[in-house]
């Protein structure tokens, strides 16, 4: 009998520890090997010296020997390293070279190289962390038929032609040979490692049955579409217009892309397509498919890879994300269209606008179904990936993003037992794409030293996916009654009324006309009470304003309500940084806020009205996380780094966003090289003259005339000591930036708010070990049972920890014929009885159980599957 079939992808091999340790016996360090920068004729280059290291002041390069953590409590800010040096490395086995030489600390990226995994598991000298978070998908340009700019034919723009080459590409093979068993596939927006894919497994099963590999069925549909379109086979090649129907494939180099790509294109090749393999790095592509006009019809499909840096427990807001404009700014987002039922499903999921679970759930299985038949992506694998690393290096990593993707990542990381000191990490790429807050790369690689250097609201429990409190203290959250909202930590109170009343002197929206906030009392002109579905009360810690910016500036109210009138101000056509790429999610957020207001200023106390909700209160909070203190989505800005880009593109000589830069005919600004250093610094300089403080009508209630002043004076000295605008208030700061040789050198920031040993406790994840075990054979219309013990490192599951524990009975024709739940026994234990009536009806042959075990101390589902015979 088959039992205990685990999937490993989530569960044995993600026994490993996030929390990266050594393994090896203490040593005493006399002397150590630091990493710096120097310029040589202008060209960095990275150096290392053998030198005794203690922490300074200035965060500069050591000069005594570290010390032991101490056992008293630290009195460290900042960082722990005193420097981190990052560098590019494509290469996963020239990384771990590097690494085994010394030149390396760790190589960060998310590996999935089978070949690769098991030479870093089978050397003593190499620690590594493996996570779940990475996926593999394939993008289509969907603008069409012909584009404008080749007047060629673009085949993906039918919605069909996309669907059908699901049946065209198969999963398993990629998931099995060209990732060596370290990838499961994936059809769906949703990660198969969350809580929604164990949740909506029933639907999930039946779309993957339904989507299995059929070429011939694929090719089927492609040639009546193709027909449809205009376009002949002649000799076994497509045509249109004469002209061999091309598309053009943009292919990523770095990792199982390359082989990815290059299956999919023998796949298309087979069927008549002439494929041009158009090989690139991130770098490389980036311009093209993320930055470039779709329309001028440069590539039709591309390789893309995501990392979902931490564990989202709701995912409803993938649907709108990935197949709406209102997912990204960028040119391709804003050509995506989809129906109209689609996309009030995905409005809906994306802001929780249904009232019970039971409504949720019908929509959720719809837009399963949908993404399939409308989608511009779809998903081919999730990955187990790994990073390698020093066995004396410590990290917090996430068990979905590992170490790039997790908040904690730059709070904790250090060298075992030491205090201070340097560490050199690899990326497969870095500064990919340009850097500002609004607008600028959402490349993983950047994101993870742009969390180094800012400071956030609330952090990402890197094992559960809940939201703890950094810059915050504490936070209220009233729903009104029924809706299906829940709290877990104790930083959140949550509380249940009959009805939320929001007050009329409440800000509900922006003039941009006039410069100023809109009451509630003024949107909302009748008689009747304004009432919402939620109200969040967030309370500030006394210190807030105690906090300083890397460049020595004071934080203000200011740096926070800027975030708020920027929500609105680039989506209002009366606005000079009106960009229409904007309008599409402003929309969206209409249709469910309802208004804020500051309740006090010192301590800050802030009230938020909604009528959309996250199923956990936790989440609430991060949903506005931004507006609490601005770390904006793509980085931290202050209100005067931000005023010199506001004046940039006021004046149209660079902009924010890529749509925007598109029409000006310019840059998209970039905060830490190239031709917009240079127009930044001018307008810089021109705010310094005047004490310029933007949308001063409301900001400078905020900020004097002297505080202006001072802010642009600290700004002038850092850009002329760094050579950059990037300025938050992380616990690391950007000392030095060079683009074109893919290097920068964080050094730790002593004036940092917290304390380095805040959030380094975090221990083994507890993912529970699933066994399913029972008959070999049973006879149809007999009761029989199935037992499902659930471990953790060997001992039993506590029952109070599991959340649920989901069954499902396939028959031989892989149809669903059972769900249901298992009945607890005792701790580790869970067993499933099938009545006669459920085992009648399947039929004689092989059929398949399926449990999917959801703890409530981790959020990634644990998966089991048993066969047997029904005679």
């Amino acid at each position: 009998m088959k039992t205990n079939k685990l999937f490993i992808f989530l569960s044995l091999v993600m026994i490993a520890s996030m929390l990266l340790a050594s393994c090896q016996p203490e040593r005493i360090v006399e002397t150590v090997v630091v990493t710096e920068i120097v310029e040589v004729q202008g060209t960095p280059q990275v150096v290392e010296k053998v030198v005794v290291v203690t922490p300074s002041a200035e965060a500069a390069a050591p000069t005594e020997e570290p010390t032991p953590e101490p056992e008293k409590q630290v009195t460290r800010r900042g960082g722990w390293l005193d420097t981190i040096v990052i560098v590019e490395e494509p290469s996963g086995e020239a990384g771990v070279s590097r690494i085994e030489s010394g030149e390396l600390d760790a190589h960060v990226f998310s590996w999935d190289d089978p070949e690769l995994f098991a030479s870093v598991q089978a050397n003593a000298d190499l620690g590594y962390t493996t996570f779940v978070g990475s996926s593999d998908e394939l993008s289509f340009n969907p603008v069409g038929p012909t584009f404008d700019g080749t007047g060629k034919l673009n085949p993906f723009s039918v919605a069909k032609i996309r669907e059908a080459m699901n049946w065209m590409i198969d999963r398993n093979y990629i998931a099995e040979e060209i990732m060596g068993g370290l990838g499961l596939p994936r059809l769906f927006p949703i990660v198969g490692g969350f809580p929604d894919y164990a949740r909506y497994i029933d639907k999930a099963r039946e779309l993957e049955a339904y989507y299995a590999y059929n070429p011939e069925k694929g090719e089927a549909v492609i040639t009546e579409e193709m027909q449809k379109l205009g376009a002949t086979l002649v000799d076994g090649k497509w045509q249109f217009n004469d002209e061999p129907v091309e598309l053009i494939f943009l292919i990523r180099t770095e990792d199982e892309r390359l082989e990815i790509g290059d299956y999919i294109s023998n796949q298309l090749e087979t069927i008549g397509f002439t494929v041009t393999r158009n090989y690139k790095t991130a770098a490389e592509a980036a311009p093209i498919w993320r930055q470039g006009n779709p329309n001028d019809g440069q590539w039709h499909l591309y390789t893309g890879g995501w990392i979902t840096t931490q564990i989202t427990r709701d995912q409803g807001s993938n649907f709108e994300f990935y197949h709406t404009n209102r997912g990204m700014t960028n040119p391709l987002w804003q050509s995506y269209v989809v129906s109209a039922e689609y996309d009030e499903i995905c409005t809906r999921l994306s802001n929780n606008l249904f009232d019970t679970l039971e409504e949720r759930d019908e929509l959720f299985r719809r837009a399963l179904e949908l993404s399939m038949l409308e989608g511009a992506r779809f998903w081919l694998v999730d990955g187990l990936s790994f990073s390698p690393f020093k066995p004396d290096v410590k990290v917090v990593a996430d068990l979905s993003g590992g170490i790039q993707g997790a908040d904690l990542w730059s709070y904790t990381i250090r060298r075992d037992g030491v205090e201070g000191g340097s560490m050199t990490l690899a990326n497969a790429s870095i500064l990919t794409e340009n850097w500002n807050p609004l607008g600028g790369s959402n490349q993983v690689f950047d994101q993870m030293i742009m969390k180094a250097t800012g400071d956030q609201a609330v952090l990402a429990d890197p094992y559960t996916g809940l939201y703890w409190p950094e810059r915050i203290e504490r936070a209220e959250v009233f729903a009104v009654d029924g809706l299906p909202i829940a709290s877990t930590y104790d930083w959140m109170k949550l509380e249940f009324v009959p009805e939320i009343e929001v007050p009329a002197d409440a800000w509900a929206d922006w003039d941009a006309a006039e410069q100023r906030f809109i009451t509630v009392g003024e949107v909302y002109t009748s008689t009747d009470t304004v009432t919402a579905r939620t109200k969040m009360v967030v309370y500030f810690p006394p210190d807030l304003y105690d906090v300083q910016w890397h460049d020595g500036s004071q934080f203000s109210l200011a740096d926070i309500v800027l975030a708020w009138i920027l929500n609105w101000d680039p989506a209002k056509e009366a606005s000079a940084l009106y960009d229409e790429s904007q309008v599409p999610a402003l929309l969206s957020f209409q249709s469910h806020f309802k208004g804020i207001r500051i309740v006090q200023e010192n301590p800050l106390i802030v009230e938020i009205y909604d009528d959309a909700y996250s199923l956990d209160a936790e989440a609430m909070v991060n949903n506005y996380a931004t507006w609490m203190f601005p770390f904006y989505a793509f980085g931290q800005g202050a209100w005067h780094t931000i005023g010199t880009g506001i004046l940039a593109e006021t004046n149209s000589e660079l902009a924010f966003t890529q749509s925007k830069a598109d029409i000006l005919q310019t840059d998209s600004i970039n905060m830490i090289g190239g031709p917009s250093l240079e127009i930044l610094a001018k307008y810089m300089d021109q705010a310094a003259s005047e004490s310029y403080i933007p949308y001063p009508s409301v900001l400078g209630q905020y900020v004097t005339p002297e505080e202006a002043a001072t802010r642009w004076a600290n700004l002038q000295e850092w850009y002329r000591r760094h050579g950059h605008f990037w300025v938050g208030t992380g616990p690391y700061y950007m000392d030095k930036v060079f683009p074109i040789e893919g290097t920068v050198l964080l050094k730790s920031n002593p004036q940092f708010a917290d304390l380095a040993d805040k959030w380094i406790d975090f221990g083994t994840p507890p993912i529970a070990e699933v066994a399913l075990t029972g008959p070999n054979s049973i006879a149809i219309g007999d009761e029989v049972t199935f037992d499902v013990e659930v471990t953790f490192e060997g001992n039993p599951y506590p029952m109070a920890d599991i959340g649920q524990v989901k069954y499902l009975l396939f028959d031989n024709d892989s149809k669903l014929v059972v769900i249901g739940e298992a009945e607890a026994v005792e701790d580790g234990l869970w067993r499933i009885t099938l009545t006669k009536e459920q085992t009648a009806l399947l039929k004689a042959g092989s059929n398949k159980m399926e449990v999917a075990v959801v703890s409530l101390k981790v959020s990634l589902p644990s998966f089991a599957v048993v066969e047997f015979i029904s005679e």
